[in-house]
């Protein structure tokens, strides 16, 4: 390692060249990776609802619908609207009443289903089919040109438009996260690091692995929004503290060193090992998320645990080139920090262990029972602002149109039809189901279906499947809806086993069950990735229950506050949060340990060690911990996407938490723990002095 730290030091302009010239491809990486901006696409793809889906995709089109309500405007008028739509590129086609009768009819002869289901009120709906997928660059540019065409009298509905406002959303507000994360950053480093130029030399580290990052997803083909959105902010503030190790033990080395080259060649060695083993652990809970059926975990998991490992290669390589490189100036504009010694914090832990081991053990009956009872949500629309173009023509389509949720029910076009009307029927009759639209209902038995144009038969008969509508009046991921889907499933399956049921109800109703299992898999994935490093690092049995107990109660905390706050977090959170906050802090935890068994082996007794522990890790703790807050607080506060804004609210909030247990709860541990530690740990103290504690024993 040593010749290693020699290497990068006395090449550091070839490294630093090296790493711009890096910059060019990873650029086109991250500008060539395709941003996926629906979550729904992430569910497992041998669900009944996935492959209903994929069918209404390919077969329909039904995938990648949209409808387009107009209010106050003449039949006339809406047919030139139509024809304007149908001509826009990416649209397969537009349906509208005009497609069965001529518009001169009066609607009040129409079958009342299908009255119901083009008109409301003062105003009518078309019914959009688009070429491609909703994410589809081609069906996103479609919506840009139909709103071009349509008026303040239209709006437009759909997985499509919403797909469409997420993306135009989200592009616009991840630029400003990132800024506001750095400015933020800038400024806690700057008030708590004796350099002003430091800050920007750590910055311009972690900016460059950040952006290596972004531009090796392009060997996955695409990443989520939500990873895109939180990846940069969250991979600044996990690897902060690998830069704030490195410096100081620079600093350190100076001290003993006149040759900067070996004082850096030194300090690389020295954080290479120390580094290591903490980013395991970060790693471990990020790819803990790997688990989750949800294949959104993955995505999220292996983007920052890539991102970790890039920021451990470029804190031991481009770091530290530019610290030598920009030697002078770092020295020489320095400052006084805000951060005070801890010399009365350090005091008041050791006195006041006893109450703080007290506080460890009560704080957990709140954290536990808050954090079981949190309430979450499953509605993706819900993340959304209410303004929003889509959410608000989805909120009319829902009141106007009773359409709250849509089943689409794919049954074999080979099923009898008296067998189809029977089930109709029954379906009919589920409680919520407002009303049920097959082939026979909409054209009515007085009209021969020779009549019948053949976009309106491609409407319900495509590919060897018969389509039925069921529209429900509850919302998707309602209790009341849940238990409507399990009836409405049992009773197609009774007439065709092969029957598939899709829709946003059935997909939420999927999502729900996959992430209760997702939320216990990944708990115990992460608590036991992230013991077992603990474990071989310490060579110990107690040491690993001890941290995680620790960073856990700081867990059930954070998770705990939204139920006695009575707010409702989106069900992502309640997933990844636990991870995010075990891997990222638990560096703490460690970084006090190893000291804390360090100054043991110096001879110290357990309340000297943890004095001089806290007083020696405080300001790195606390440095690192508010750069994390800072980092992802300034993005939870800015944000206009609940998702988004919810997860850095408590990623934030989490490290604070975090760093108020360590500090001030795990050195307690510690000290009442240590000869239990002792006894379960292999080489806890040196052989000098296990032998010295054995004669005064």
């Amino acid at each position: 390692m040593k010749k290693f730290g020699r290497f990068i030091a006395k090449n550091r302009i070839l490294v630093v060249i090296i790493s711009i010239l890096l910059m060019f491809p990873a650029l086109y990486g991250m500008i060539s990776t395709r941003i996926n901006y629906d979550l729904l696409t992430y569910l497992p793809q041998n669900l009944d609802s996935m492959k209903g889906q994929e069918i209404l995709d390919k077969k329909y089109s039904d995938a990648a619908t949209s409808m387009l309500i107009i209010e106050d405007m003449e039949p006339k008028d809406i047919v030139k609207i139509k024809e304007k739509v149908s001509k826009v590129e990416g649209v397969n086609k537009v349906i509208w009443i005009d497609d069965v009768l001529d518009t001169t009819i009066p609607k009040e002869i129409l079958p009342d289903d299908a009255r119901k289901s083009f008109y409301s009120g003062n105003s009518t709906m078309l019914i959009i089919k688009f070429n491609e997928s909703p994410s589809s660059e081609n069906t996103q540019q479609a919506i840009r040109d139909i709103r071009k065409l349509t008026n303040k009298q239209c709006f437009l509905s759909g997985m499509s438009a919403i797909v469409k406002d997420t993306k135009d959303l989200a592009d616009k507000e991840t630029p400003f996260y990132v800024l506001l994360a750095v400015v933020f950053s800038v400024i806690v480093l700057s008030l708590t690091m004796k350099s002003v130029i430091i800050p920007f030399i750590f910055l311009a580290a972690i900016g460059l692995a950040i952006l290596y990052n972004f531009g090796t997803n392009i060997f996955f083909g695409q990443i989520s929004y939500v990873t895109k959105a939180l990846a940069a902010v969250l991979q600044l503030g996990v690897t902060m503290d690998y830069s704030i190790f490195l410096l100081h033990r620079y600093d350190e080395e100076r001290e003993k060193l006149e040759d900067k080259n070996e004082a850096m060649a030194d300090a690389i060695a020295n954080t290479i090992v120390s580094i290591t083993g903490s980013s395991l652990t970060t790693i471990a809970g990020f790819l803990a998320l790997c688990v989750m059926t949800l294949a959104l975990g993955k995505d999220i998991g292996i983007v920052m645990a890539k991102g970790v490992v890039l920021g451990v290669i470029s804190t031991v390589t481009v770091l530290p080139a530019l610290i030598l490189i920009f030697d002078k100036p770092i020295h020489k504009f320095s400052h006084k920090t805000v951060l005070p010694e801890f010399n009365k914090v350090a005091n008041l832990v050791t006195k006041k262990y006893k109450a703080f081991i007290a506080l460890f053990l009560l704080l957990f009956i709140p954290a536990v029972y808050g954090n079981n009872h949190t309430k979450v949500y499953y509605n993706l629309d819900e993340s959304l602002p209410k303004d929003m173009e889509s959410i608000v023509a989805t909120n009319k389509l829902k009141k106007e149109y009773n359409m709250t949720t849509t089943h689409f029910i794919l049954v074999n076009d080979k099923l009898e039809g008296y067998k189809v009307k029977e089930m109709v029927d029954k379906l009919e009759k589920v409680d919520g189901i407002e009303k049920v639209l097959s082939y026979d209902k909409f054209i009515g038995s007085s009209i021969p279906e020779s009549f019948i144009p053949k976009d309106i038969r491609d409407i319900f008969k495509q590919g060897g499947y018969n389509l039925i509508l069921a529209n429900s009046k509850y919302k998707a991921a309602r209790d009341e809806e849940n238990a409507q889907i399990d009836e409405v499933n049992k009773i197609v399956k009774s007439y065709d086993k092969g029957a598939m049921v899709a829709g946003e109800g059935p997909l939420t109703k999927d999502l729900i069950e996959i992430a209760d299992k997702d939320f216990k898999h990944v708990s115990v994935v992460s608590i036991a990735a992230i013991f077992a490093i603990i474990l071989i690092l310490f060579k110990s049995i107690s040491i690993p229950i001890l941290l995680v107990s620790a960073i856990e109660l700081a867990i059930f905390i954070n998770m705990g506050i939204p139920f006695y706050t009575g707010t409702t977090i989106p069900f992502i959170a309640s997933i990844v949060i636990g991870c995010i906050q075990l891997g990222a802090t638990v560096d703490y935890a460690i970084l006090m340990t190893t000291r804390f068994r360090e100054e043991i082996r110096n001879g110290y007794d357990r309340f000297e060690a943890a004095t001089i522990t806290v007083k020696g890790t405080a300001k790195s703790i606390v440095t690192s911990g508010l750069t994390f807050f800072a980092a992802t607080a300034s993005v939870g506060i800015v944000s206009n996407m609940d998702l988004i804004k919810t997860l850095c609210g408590m990623i934030a909030r989490g490290a604070l938490i975090s760093m108020g247990v360590i500090l001030f709860i795990l050195p307690s541990i510690l000290i009442v723990c240590e000869k239990f530690i002792n006894a379960t740990t292999i080489k806890w103290k040196s052989g000098q002095q296990q032998k010295l504690d054995e004669k005064t024993a």
